[in-house]
């Protein structure tokens, strides 16, 4: 149901995406604040529409449809205007390509597997490299206005880069399963590999 509250908070992180994006056309430090502010409570939203939606018994095929869409069009979009306004050095934009080219690379495997009927749980790994993108992205989107002595944009990027590592670690275990299923061998070995098997959760 579009109009359950789990579902509302899980469009309100679509509806905040170019509220965030309109802060980096306007200049001063206020606007960088209310960007970190606007990231922090959709990221906050993140974690209450799902727990709602279990305790509350709402799990729907649109939340479980539109929960990671909203996750990567926030975090796609948070990154592209980092980059496009200079927010991050050159080598911060490695990091940044790292992590939108796996969201791609997810997408890709949840559709081709959704069609064989096989769901990919989010692992543990996973779940760290959201928790670091989610402290990386507002860091990030204060940067310079924060407090010089703590070098806000430099700790920003470092998150940044060690969620990119766990972004390639995740991501290529989400190909190998993939890969496993479109190759007719099944699941593969237990480990920090994503176990894929039939669900309806989707990979983070």
């Amino acid at each position: 149901m579009v109009t359950s509250l789990p579902n509302l908070l899980t469009i309100s992180r679509i509806v905040v995406i170019p509220l965030v994006v309109a802060t980096f056309y306007v200049d001063g430090e206020t606007p960088r604040w209310i960007a970190c502010a606007l990231f922090v409570a959709a990221a906050v939203t993140d974690w209450f529409d799902g727990h709602l939606a279990r305790t509350r018994n709402q799990v729907s095929a649109l939340g479980r449809f539109l929960d990671p869409i909203a996750d990567k069009l926030l975090v796609g979009a948070v990154l592209f205007m980092l980059a496009a306004f200079h927010r991050v050095s050159l080598l911060g934009m490695l990091p940044a390509l790292v992590i939108l080219l796996r969201e791609i690379l997810v997408s890709g495997l949840r559709e081709f597997l959704a069609e064989v009927r096989i769901g990919m749980p989010v692992t543990r790994l996973a779940k760290w490299k959201t928790g670091l993108q989610m402290v990386a992205l507002p860091v990030l989107l204060v940067g310079d206005a924060g407090p010089a002595v703590l070098h806000v944009r430099l700790a920003g990027e470092v998150c940044l880069w060690v969620a990119a590592l766990l972004t390639l670690v995740t991501g290529w275990d989400y190909l190998r399963a993939g890969l496993e299923h479109m190759n007719g061998r099944g699941v593969p070995a237990q480990g920090s590999a994503a176990s894929v098997k039939p669900a309806t959760t989707g990979a983070k």
